[in-house]
């Protein structure tokens, strides 16, 4: 049994952090930063060739995690392989004991840097959960028996809570769930209320809910992913706060350079204490299971952020 799923079972709320391959072959950073997250994250989810770049596998970095006695989680996406590579990789997967799945149906090629690459998309995270399940019944996509005991696995999927309309997203969260998924996480999200439709689907039909968790850097990081990024929404007192922080202690200072690297510090930090703020009133309100930290390359963030939130 996963780590993730014997913390959402066991009702620990559960914490997973994010991290993505290298554009190469030198696995020494995340390996780094790996170490920072040992005994303080429940599992490390490692994404898949996420926004349609290429960097490693996804697979051949969670067997790095899984060696190094961390538990990683697969991510898969439809739009770079059919349902046989997919299947092929959950078995590769299953040999290696990574044992927990997360089926996303991926951003287009087009939005990527290797555009002139062809999408796949033979299967989106439905038939990927599906796939798996065929797998855990002991067959392949072709309907021939797997030699030996078929692998077993914890399977997830993903919902975005700011959403229009929000059924929409509660009716492919609900398909998911008969496809297999037993845990969601979630677009990251700012704000607690636009939780509560997706926990009382949970609950309803015993899954598991883990908001996603982005720590802003920047006021400018935030107006960006306002105004670029679907299913995010940034409350415009949060980003006064970031504004707000960027003045603290530069009184008496003339260096350009230092001013600039205060701002961006006191930035962060302020950053940091708004996820950790989150992350305790989502606990306190008990509107999810657990957390999904996306600190986008600041993995070093994540230590700060448990500890500030008191977990």
């Amino acid at each position: 049994m996963s780590n993730l799923q014997t913390a959402l079972e066991s009702g620990r709320f559960a914490i997973t952090a994010e991290m993505a391959p290298p554009k190469g072959c030198d696995f020494s950073h995340q390996m780094a930063m790996l170490e920072l997250l040992r005994g303080k994250v429940d599992a490390v989810n490692v994404t898949d060739f996420q926004s349609a770049s290429l960097k490693a596998s996804s697979l051949g970095m969670c067997i790095k995690i899984k060696q190094a006695g961390l538990d990683p989680i697969l991510q898969m996406t439809g739009r770079d392989r059919s349902r046989m590579a997919i299947q092929g990789d959950f078995l590769d997967a299953a040999a290696f004991g990574i044992d927990t799945l997360l089926a996303l149906t991926g951003d287009h090629t087009t939005v990527g840097d290797c555009k002139e690459s062809k999408p796949v998309f033979d299967l989106d995270s439905v038939g990927i959960l599906r796939a798996a399940g065929c797998l855990e019944a002991g067959f392949d996509c072709g309907g021939n028996q797997l030699a030996g005991d078929p692998p077993v696995f914890y399977k997830g999927a993903c919902v975005t809570p700011v959403y229009d309309p929000v059924e929409l997203q509660l009716m492919k969260m609900k398909k998911k769930i008969e496809a297999g998924a037993k845990f969601f996480q979630t677009q990251g999200v700012y704000e607690t209320e636009s939780m509560k439709p997706f926990k009382e689907l949970a609950d309803k039909y015993g899954v598991y809910l883990m908001a996603g968790i982005i720590p802003l850097k920047t006021a400018g990081m935030a107006k960006y992913m306002n105004a670029s990024v679907p299913g995010i929404s940034i409350p415009d007192a949060l980003i006064d706060r970031l504004k707000a922080s960027m003045n603290n202690g530069i009184e008496g200072l003339e260096d350009e350079k230092a001013i600039k690297k205060l701002k961006a510090k006191n930035q962060k930090e302020e950053g940091v204490k708004i996820a950790a703020e989150l992350i305790a009133k989502f606990k306190e309100e008990g509107l999810v299971h657990g957390v999904h930290i996306m600190a986008i390359g600041a993995e070093e963030l994540v230590p700060q952020i448990i500890e500030q939130a008191g977990l």
